[in-house]
């Protein structure tokens, strides 16, 4: 097992993607303490996990608002386990989901609140928590507004394009520290934002992201355990070194990354970038 003794938090880690993220790290021997913003899904979740806990491993559950400064202070005391090696930031939303000439500003907060402002409230917390010890794991979930233009869904890809650069960011603050800072893109998942995306409709989502989701709620989508296996990996030894890159866990040969953690190092692969006409082949 690759995470055993490692103390860790998952963030909107009740349901959906973040539910995989916590069972996977339990699988592989962390004692994880997760979050969410409802207390019915929270204690749900921590009684059906419960009985696959190993002898002397533990598992907490609280609720939180990530986008609040104070809960996340306090979520990060909600165990006294010593010290923290990793923190995987998922909480996440779509937000408003339309043109985005018509998206409410109050709306657009809302979302940055969580989505932006959530995911660096916890680095914070994490960064004081892991600095003492120069070590540490944090990973961030992106998702796909992060690498492709996401018309009617402007918020959502505005926030996660700015997780990846605070991630490469953190990364270059933290390296001295051997804090490793990375962020997933788990691929298209079926989850609770897939529901939003059909509820929403074809005339608000568009109709070829509305046909896309409906074909995975209807076929299925990524495994979701492909994305948890990637922030496992990214949590454990195996990937030590390894910061300030986008891994796409449907795409990207991560398995085999710890190899070519040198030349990485040197490189902007799996970075966000601006393409120059030379990448392109062009004079201009």
């Amino acid at each position: 097992m690759k995470l055993i003794g490692r103390n860790t938090i998952i963030t909107g880690g009740s349901q959906g993607f973040g539910r995989h993220i916590v069972e996977a790290f339990l699988n592989e021997g962390a004692n994880v303490l997760f979050c969410a913003r409802n207390r019915a899904d929270v204690d749900r979740t921590r009684t059906e996990l419960q009985p696959q806990l190993r002898p002397g491993q533990q598992l907490h559950g609280v609720t939180c608002d990530v986008g609040d400064p104070a809960q996340v202070a306090a979520l990060f005391r909600a165990a006294d386990w010593g010290s923290w090696h990793a923190v995987v930031n998922n909480a996440g939303v779509y937000g408003p989901i339309g043109p985005t000439e018509d998206i409410a500003i109050e709306e657009w907060m809302q979302a940055l609140q969580i989505n932006l402002n959530g995911t660096l409230l916890v680095c914070q917390q994490a960064i004081r928590a892991m600095k003492p010890h120069r070590a540490g794991k944090i990973i961030n979930i992106s998702g796909g507004g992060a690498t492709n233009p996401m018309p009617r869904f402007a918020t959502y890809a505005a926030t996660k394009a700015a997780v990846v650069r605070l991630t490469e960011t953190l990364a270059e603050e933290l390296r001295e520290f051997s804090i490793d800072v990375n962020a997933v893109a788990p691929g298209a998942l079926r989850t609770r934002l897939t529901e939003q995306v059909l509820s929403a409709g074809p005339a608000r989502a568009g109709e070829a992201f509305f046909a896309k989701n409906k074909k995975w709620a209807e076929e299925g989508a990524v495994d979701p355990r492909l994305g948890a296996g990637l922030c496992v990996w990214l949590a454990s030894a195996e990937s030590n070194g390894i910061t300030g890159k986008l891994l796409s866990a449907q795409w990207d040969p991560w398995k085999d990354l710890a190899a070519k953690r040198d030349a990485l190092a040197k490189s902007d692969i799996y970075t966000l970038r601006r393409i120059v006409p030379e990448d392109r082949g062009q004079k201009w």
